[in-house]
C-alpha cells in the first residue's frame, strides 16, 4: 500500500494518450455539413496531435450514423450523444470534460466557422503566453441576413460596453482556450457566448483572431433574432453580476507541499 489514490480511468487514459488539442464540435441535425467540416479540422491540425470531438445534441437526421461511418476510418474522431437536445453551451460542456488535449478549441457545426483559422487561433494563444487563456475569433465580412447583422452589432456593443470584456464579437463559434481554465468558468445554458467576460474574471487575459465569416452550406439556421436577444438580455445581466461578485483574483504561492515534494525526490532519484 503507497497511501496514493489510484486514478480515476478516465484521467489516467487523459495522461497517457493525451493529444495538443482537442476540438469540441456541438452539432444538431448537421449532417450534410459534417463530413467536409470534419476533414478540414483534420487538414487544418495536420502536424499537432489532436481529437475531434463530435457532439450529437440529440439530431434526428442521421448524424449518429454518418459519424460511426466517418470514424471507422478516422481514429482521431470521437462521437458523444445526448439522447435530447440540450443546446450549443450544453453540448460544449460535455465535449470539455471529455476532452484530452490541454487546448480546447470550439468551432460550431454549420460550417460557417472555417477550420483553416484553427492553427493561428493556436498561434496567438501561444505566443500571448500563460498570462492569457482565450483567443477568441471575430467574425468579418458576415453572411448573415441584414437584419441578423443589425441585431448582433446591436448587441456586442451593449455587452461591451457593459461588461468591458475587450471584444468585438463573442458570437463567433471558433475560439482556442486553455482547458483547465474552461473547467473552473461558472456554467449556464448560452455561457459559450460570454467566454471572454467569464475568462477575464478569472484574471486570464483574453487575445483576438479575425476570421472571415463564409456561407453555411447546408441546411438552415437553429437561431432566430428575437428568442435569442430575449434569453441574451438575461445571460448579459447574470455575467454582469458574477464580474461585480468577483473582487479579487488571489495570487497563490506555496507554503509547503510534502507530496509535491516527495514525487520530485522520487523522479530525480530513478534518473
Amino acid at each position: 500500500m503507497t497511501g496514493i489514490p489510484e486514478a480515476a480511468p478516465e484521467e489516467t487514459l487523459r495522461a497517457v494518450s493525451a493529444p495538443q488539442v482537442s476540438v469540441i464540435v456541438p452539432a444538431k441535425d448537421e449532417r450534410d455539413n459534417l463530413r467536409e467540416l470534419i476533414a478540414e479540422i483534420a487538414a487544418a491540425l495536420a502536424g499537432r496531435t489532436h481529437e475531434i470531438l463530435v457532439i450529437d445534441d440529440g439530431s434526428r437526421d442521421g448524424t449518429g450514423e454518418l459519424l460511426r461511418e466517418i470514424a471507422a476510418g478516422m481514429p482521431a474522431l470521437r462521437a458523444l450523444r445526448h439522447e435530447t437536445a440540450c443546446g450549443q453551451s450544453c453540448s460544449v460542456r460535455t465535449g470539455l470534460h471529455a476532452a484530452r488535449g490541454a487546448v480546447v478549441v470550439t468551432i460550431d457545426g454549420d460550417g460557417e466557422n472555417d477550420p483553416a483559422y484553427i492553427p493561428a487561433l493556436l498561434a496567438a494563444l501561444e505566443a500571448a503566453g500563460p498570462g492569457v487563456a482565450l483567443a477568441a475569433g471575430q467574425r468579418t465580412g458576415r453572411k448573415a441576413s441584414a437584419a441578423k447583422r443589425l441585431a448582433s452589432r446591436v448587441a456586442n456593443r451593449l455587452r461591451s460596453w457593459l461588461l468591458a470584456d475587450q471584444t468585438r464579437d463573442s458570437g463567433c463559434g471558433l475560439k482556442a482556450i486553455r482547458r483547465e481554465v474552461f473547467l473552473r468558468l461558472p456554467y449556464f445554458d448560452s455561457w459559450h457566448r460570454f467566454l471572454p467576460a467569464l475568462v477575464l474574471r478569472e484574471g486570464y487575459g483574453v487575445t483576438h483572431v479575425d476570421i472571415v465569416d463564409r456561407h453555411r452550406r447546408h441546411g438552415q439556421s437553429k437561431y432566430g433574432i428575437f428568442d435569442r436577444a430575449l434569453v441574451g438580455i438575461l445571460d448579459l445581466y447574470g455575467v454582469w453580476w458574477l464580474r461585480r461578485r468577483r473582487k479579487r483574483i488571489p495570487q497563490v504561492s506555496v507554503l509547503v507541499d510534502r507530496q509535491a515534494e516527495t514525487v520530485g525526490q522520487e523522479a530525480e532519484a530513478s534518473r
